[in-house]
């Protein structure tokens, strides 16, 4: 028999190990495969050979990885170039991966690693070479097309959800109360920003606002609204996205000097700072604070969601299958059968469509008032986040595995 190979690409999430572990399982009882072997740091990784065995680790240090947050194999950004400027790294993928008899090759990641997904299918096709391509969906953004969600997103929720609760209360404890603004990611889309509406005390949503990138921002409607909350209220909770955006697209806090990654995206954070300061010098209150909550979003493996460690599982289990069908240039995405009782199965979609595509936050869950989110997105958000899982403990802290060459 042959072999297979899988890796991690773009940014991490707290389930991302659960999807490697799926896929790997899924090869030792159908036995599809002699090996199944990773590529640390993703293409990048693979180019240079950092190719190890994963066949080789027992069963108890694959479960330790299973519940392992971040990318366990490496990850990276490496943009594979344009077919029509040249196919030197794609020759040299190709031959690596003949060179160790492999049959199926699964990227787990986002949008951008779709993209390469979908460029290395097209090439595999038109050279007559037998090797399948299957995308594997992660992302905390929530932001790729034609399936309902992503793996990694539902932990990612359910972390900004606990974390609004809990620095709710904290800053609700004095007489006087200031106002409190919890940034969260989400370049794009406002799907991380919202899942805090999930977040009640009493059966009230603990914010007052919450601001996506889908609407545009409007700075004085922003300091109307927020001051006359305060009036009523002696304090404010507000929950915004890092990606938000002016009524001419552009990002409030966007500079000229602003640094962008490999595939071009504006490096982003600040937001909540900069309200911050838009709150204190238009002399609303001086007492504010600003929580980014910054990489914890994706690695909280110590707040994650049972159904998305199950969900990341057995997508991977289903790329395999997929896989073993004849299918290439596809990502397998997840169809909401219902959602209560809550139900899903797995379809696949055409790489190149979920390339280069962006999921937004529907508009017809957000206010009126472009300021909150609608009571009817609980229905979407709250089956993603249900279930703890069951760490393995060691010295009273999360046991961890991580894996290398």
């Amino acid at each position: 028999m042959a072999n297979c190979i899988v890796a991690q690409s773009g940014g991490p999430t707290a389930v991302i190990n659960s999807s490697v572990v799926g896929l790997l399982k899924a090869n030792n009882e159908i036995k599809a495969f002699d090996k199944v072997y990773a590529g640390l740091n993703g293409i990048e990784g693979i180019l240079n050979g950092n190719i190890i065995d994963l066949s080789s680790f027992s069963e108890d240090e694959i479960n330790e990885f299973r519940y392992t947050p971040s990318s366990g194999l490496g990850s990276c950004r490496y943009k594979m170039k344009h077919l029509e400027e040249s196919t030197e790294e794609y020759d040299k993928l190709l031959d690596i991966l003949k060179c160790n008899d492999i049959k199926a090759f699964f990227y787990v990641g986002g949008n951008d690693s779709m993209d390469t997904i979908a460029k290395l299918g097209n090439y595999a096709k038109k050279t007559g070479l037998d090797i399948k391509f299957i995308g594997i969906p992660k992302t905390i953004d929530n932001d790729l097309m034609f399936t309902d969600h992503t793996p990694g997103f539902g932990s990612a929720a359910k972390f900004i959800a606990t974390t609004a609760l809990e620095t709710y209360l904290d800053s609700s404890v004095y007489i006087n109360n200031g106002i409190f603004i919890l940034e969260t990611m989400g370049r794009d889309t406002g799907w991380l920003a919202a899942s805090a509406c999930m977040a009640r005390i009493n059966g009230e949503p603990v914010a007052d606002f919450i601001y996506l990138p889908e609407v545009a921002f409007d700075i004085e409607k922003f300091l109307t609204d927020v001051r006359q909350r305060f009036k009523e209220k002696n304090k404010v909770f507000i929950v915004v996205s890092e990606g938000l955006r002016n009524s001419e697209g552009k990002f409030i806090t966007e500079v000229e000097s602003q640094s962008h990654d490999k595939f071009g995206h504006a490096q982003l954070g600040g937001v909540g700072s900069y309200l911050k300061n838009l709150i204190i010098n238009s002399s609303i209150t001086t007492r504010v604070k600003s929580l980014e909550l910054g990489v914890l979003q994706r690695c909280a493996m110590h707040c994650a969601s049972n159904i998305d460690l199950e969900e990341a599982l057995e997508v991977g289990s289903s790329a395999l299958k997929f896989a073993l069908e004849g299918n290439s240039g596809y990502m397998v995405a997840i169809k909401r059968e219902s959602s209560s009782p809550y139900k899903t199965s797995h379809i696949l979609v055409e790489a190149d469509k979920i390339a280069n595509n962006v999921k937004y936050f529907p508009t017809k869950l957000i206010n009126e008032e472009g300021n909150n989110i609608k009571e009817e997105a609980l229905d979407y958000f709250l089956p993603l986040i249900s279930g703890a899982p069951s760490l393995i403990i060691d010295n009273h802290l999360p046991k961890f595995k991580t894996i290398s060459k």
